[in-house]
């Protein structure tokens, strides 16, 4: 296969592109200005971007921006009412807004109306379940077009809802749970997966005594607690359901990310948060009316919130194979779906690469490619780009406290393979050394406000996490986010990693204090730190453990065997271990910090 090393938009491309319409109304040709605009002029942007997403508002804002409370806790659409669901059901009743498709089975497409008949079957069953307002609602399930319906029916409920890997193990589940104490939860009693049954509905059982409400997927029999109830018992027989109306700054959904401690944060969004998502959709990754927009991914992950929220709000069909997107059976769903924006993973790329499993199918529609979650590979991303036949990848990273990304592409720049031609839209960010000087590379501080950016946290200080000893430059507060990036001679951008001590595994970001507090567990593991290191060519992280000796008569091989096992079954069966590394002493700096920083230098250069 023939490798172009990058790809140049046609003028054709341009003229059709979302941004190139917002340049020409605001009298822009060159697209560096029409940014500098948007964050000069944000309020002015975020204003247009509204009007432009077609948000539906049922009482108007008296100031679309308040920062009279500082720039940390900005008040958009301030005095308006509304409930971001409602922006979700513009399309035509009868145009598809959902594909899907069963592992081994045909695709299905669901109408914008027969997703709003389910949704309000949902919401309506959820208040004759007797929950009431400001109830939380929580859903461990796989991307199906259940849980995107129990998802958009609970916040038109006006009932938080409180996501959850399905990839979690009890523990993890139940940690998650304690944090934000959901009424009910949502789940199925397995996961069907490559012909195999994964218990779910067990593992939801395991910790946690939460009301269930079961789907059944499988032929076998589901034992159900005393509480529990099957979803063919839940679902309500009405089919109308009037939107609840919220203020702007009301939580619609708590979502987790690791931190540098052993507790997930829980970050709640807004119903402003998702207009960040649906912009970024817009500008970003190009999505139009009725394309169809393909991202494998979890509700418990962001991309899944911002799935639903970039492609519904935006007019377009959300796609949704139901097994792994590992094989040409998802190839083929791809191509027969006719997605025109896929999302990938750099995880997802190696695999097809390696396996060449999607190299003869016919993927011409697709328009454009998006990859996040991980450090990419140039080599794998131009690949990625040859199937099908030289379409741009929009490199994309953000974070679930953004709802969206800070740094990204645009189909109106070359695209260049893992590199990110911008800052996003509307949002500015400054990159400072180790003594707080703007560089080409370092860490990364964003500048607020910006619509997206979480205000609360449910667990944490939300100020003391991300504005507590930041820098200032120019005179302005920035808040830190952990990421660090590198700006290439022509201006675009490479990431570089965490300066912190949160790592990428898969696309799930976890905190080294999770995997060390298991692994010190283990009985030949006196300490041990986790570390994040990058491939030789680039790529996804790998995780790396060094680890200070108690005496014991394993071998190498069957104690990087026990700490993979350990990984697997208390935090994630997708995080592997790939090293396992014996050291006397761990560094630490004089306050005893261990420098996870200087394991990762001595890793790299041994």
């Amino acid at each position: 296969m023939s490798i172009k090393p990058f790809w140049k938009p046609s003028t054709k491309t341009i003229k059709h592109s979302n941004i190139y319409k917002m340049m020409q109304a605001n009298g822009f040709e060159n697209y560096q200005d029409f940014w500098k605009w948007s964050v000069r002029n944000k309020e002015e942007f975020w204003e247009a971007t509204v009007k432009n997403l077609g948000i539906k508002l049922e009482k108007e804002y008296t100031s679309f921006l308040d920062i009279s409370k500082g720039v940390e806790n900005p008040k958009w659409l301030k005095n308006a009412k509304l409930n971001i669901i409602d922006s979700c059901f513009q399309n035509e009743d009868e145009a598809t807004v959902l594909i899907f498709q069963k592992e081994g089975k045909e695709i299905q497409k669901v109408s914008q109306i027969e997703l709003l008949k389910l949704v309000n079957q949902i919401a309506n069953g959820l208040v004759e379940l007797g929950l009431q307002q400001g109830d939380k609602i929580a859903i461990d399930m796989p991307m199906t077009l259940e849980a995107v319906a129990i998802y958009l029916a609970g916040i038109k409920a006006g009932m938080p809802i409180v996501t959850i890997a399905d990839s979690f193990t009890p523990n993890e589940i139940a940690v998650r749970l304690k944090i934000t104490e959901p009424k009910v939860i949502f789940t199925q009693d397995v996961l069907q997966r490559a012909g195999k049954e994964l218990p779910l509905f067990e593992k939801v059982c395991e910790l946690n005594d939460t009301k269930a409400v079961v789907l059944k997927v499988s032929n076998t029999n589901v034992s159900l607690r005393e509480n529990d109830i099957l979803w063919t018992e839940f679902l309500s027989s009405k089919k109308e359901f009037s939107t609840v109306i919220q203020n702007p700054d009301d939580i619609i959904t708590i979502l987790f990310s690791s931190g540098t401690t052993g507790e997930p944060k829980a970050i709640p969004w807004t119903h402003t948060t998702p207009i960040k998502g649906a912009s970024d959709g817009y500008y970003h990754q190009d999505i139009h009316k009725n394309d169809v927009v393909c991202w494998p991914t979890n509700l418990g992950w962001m991309m899944g919130p911002w799935l639903v929220f970039a492609a519904l709000i935006n007019k377009a069909s959300i796609a949704l194979y139901y097994g792994a997107p590992m094989g040409v059976e998802f190839g083929k769903f791809v191509q027969d779906a006719q997605v025109t924006m896929l999302g990938v993973i750099p995880s997802f790329v190696k695999h097809w690469k390696t396996s060449n499993c999607m190299e003869n199918l016919e993927w011409n529609s697709i328009k454009c490619f998006s990859s996040t979650g991980e450090v990419s590979n140039p080599s794998e991303m131009e690949y990625l780009m040859q199937l099908a036949n030289n379409k741009p990848v929009i490199e994309y990273c953000g974070g679930t406290e953004i709802g969206g990304g800070y740094v990204t592409s645009t189909m109106v720049q070359p695209n260049i393979a893992s590199t990110f031609s911008t800052q996003a839209l509307g949002g500015e960010f400054v990159l400072l050394d180790e003594n707080n000087n703007k560089s080409n590379k370092g860490e990364l501080f964003i500048i607020p406000p910006v619509m997206g950016l979480s205000n609360t946290l449910l667990n944490r200080n939300h100020f003391d996490v991300y504005y507590k000893g930041t820098p200032t430059y120019k005179g302005q507060l920035l808040r830190r986010h952990g990421d660090e990036l590198q700006q290439l001679e022509n201006g675009y951008y490479k990431a570089q990693g965490r300066v912190d001590d949160a790592i990428n595994l898969g696309g799930i970001k976890v905190s080294s204090i999770q995997i060390e507090a298991v692994l010190n567990q283990l009985e030949f593991i006196k300490e041990s730190a986790a570390i994040a290191v990058s491939p030789k060519n680039g790529g996804p992280s790998l995780l790396v453990v060094y680890y200070v000796e108690i005496k014991s008569n394993l071998s190498n091989e069957e104690r990087l065997n026990e700490a993979k096992s350990c990984i697997r079954k208390q935090l994630n069966p997708l995080f592997k271990v790939t090293d396992l590394v014996k050291i006397d002493s761990l560094p630490r700096t004089a306050s005893n910090k261990v420098m996870r920083r200087k394991l990762r230098d001595l890793y790299e250069n041994s």
